[in-house]
């Protein structure tokens, strides 16, 4: 009873002696775990050493040496006990240990890091063919892996047309204006076709209408009509239409059939491709239309034979571009789909001419209504046709 009375008393003693600090190191130590050591992580060229310590409590990395252990990195514990030290990995096998509180943890063996060749060079990429329309695209649906083969370039660079691969129109009436082959209304310059809309004056002669009066606006308009065809393809042009605050200009780029070879008569059956037209009245959307039936499909159906969501902001450049096969027409805006047909119909199973339009609308929402309007004009930086 003595002697449990007696043992009793010290260890009250040693819990007073550590509450007011004067325990000794090794008597305090004595009541603490060895740090822990996790096995450390291999990390491309550094190495991660992590464990647990008394919280709060100084850790100290050690690596042995031939003199002994020797410290190499310092940590802290956190609240929650744990530590993270970071060295760079060793070039040969060494071993490593935590010491925390005068307490050592188990020694934990490490060794080199893997040696890794280095990731070879991708190939340089093959570089695109190229011809006289630049760089040659794809051919969609080309099995083989074939590209297109320019057949038609108009860079429009120089200061006048070349008459040898245009037809300007002349005389024909086109909703409320005229087409007029006159410098004012037809031009090359600046590197762009430039063709404007604009009132007419007294050297001009528009046909007279049914009504028995004349158009008094002029506009341009070309063509390769007797000069230049072709079925199936791809055809691209960048174009800019003006903008403008009013109604009425209407901007083309579109095909129709080559007569020396298939009749028009027939239209809308006979077919028209309107890459793109641009209307004022509508003036961030390009819209595309295919005409191959006798009633164009009961009317504009969005996805079939148009569309109404390709983004072209009145102002700015734009390229247009047609991929068509026999069987798939589909219509670009800046690289983005607009519109895809597989109707497969034999209306564009045959040679059409290429045409550029600045116009005037005579009816529906984009009517011009006249006045004092400024002339508005639609540049065209190049057309390119590959088959």
């Amino acid at each position: 009873m003595v002697m449990v009375r007696a043992r009793t008393l010290t260890v009250l003693v040693m819990m007073c002696l550590v509450a007011w600090g004067l325990a000794t190191p090794a008597a305090e130590a004595g009541n603490r775990k060895a740090p822990a050591l996790d096995k450390p992580r291999q990390g491309g060229v550094s190495l991660v050493f992590t464990g647990k310590a008394r919280p709060r409590a100084a850790v100290r990395l050690q690596v042995r040496a031939r003199a002994g252990w020797k410290a190499v990195g310092r940590d802290r514990a956190s609240r929650r006990g744990t530590f993270r030290i970071t060295l760079r990995s060793p070039d040969r096998p060494r071993h490593y240990r935590v010491v925390s509180d005068g307490r050592t943890s188990r020694a934990r063996t490490v060794a080199p890091a893997p040696v890794t060749e280095p990731a070879a060079e991708p190939a340089a990429a093959k570089p695109r063919p190229s011809d006289a329309c630049g760089t040659v695209p794809d051919r969609p649906g080309w099995a083989g892996g074939g590209s297109y083969q320019c057949s038609f370039v108009d860079q429009f660079d120089g200061d006048a047309l070349d008459r040898g691969s245009w037809h300007v129109m002349d005389g024909t009436t086109s909703g409320a204006a005229c087409m007029v082959d006159t410098p004012e209304t037809v031009a090359v310059s600046g590197g762009s076709l430039r063709l404007t809309a604009r009132p007419a004056d007294r050297a001009d002669q528009c046909p007279l209408r049914k009504d028995g009066t004349r158009a008094s606006y002029v506009t341009g308009s070309v063509n390769t009509f007797w000069r230049w065809s072709q079925q199936y393809g791809r055809f691209e042009a960048r174009m800019k239409s003006q903008a403008v605050s009013y109604a009425g200009p209407q901007e083309a780029f579109w095909l129709w059939p080559d007569t020396r070879y298939s009749s028009d008569a027939t239209w809308p059956a006979s077919g028209e491709i309107d890459i793109v037209e641009n209307y004022a009245a509508y003036p961030d959307l390009a819209i595309p239309f295919l005409h191959y039936t006798w009633n164009d499909n009961g009317g504009a159906r969005h996805g079939l034979n148009t569309a109404w969501d390709c983004l072209a902001p009145r102002g700015q450049w734009h390229t247009y571009t047609l991929d068509w096969t026999a069987d798939r027409l589909t219509i670009s805006v800046d690289g983005r789909t607009c519109l895809t047909n597989t109707a497969g119909a034999p209306s564009f199973r045959k040679r059409f001419i290429m045409s550029f339009s600045q116009l005037l609308s005579g009816s529906g929402v984009n009517t011009f209504l006249g006045g004092t309007r400024a002339p508005t004009t639609l540049e065209v930086d190049y057309v390119k046709v590959w088959k």
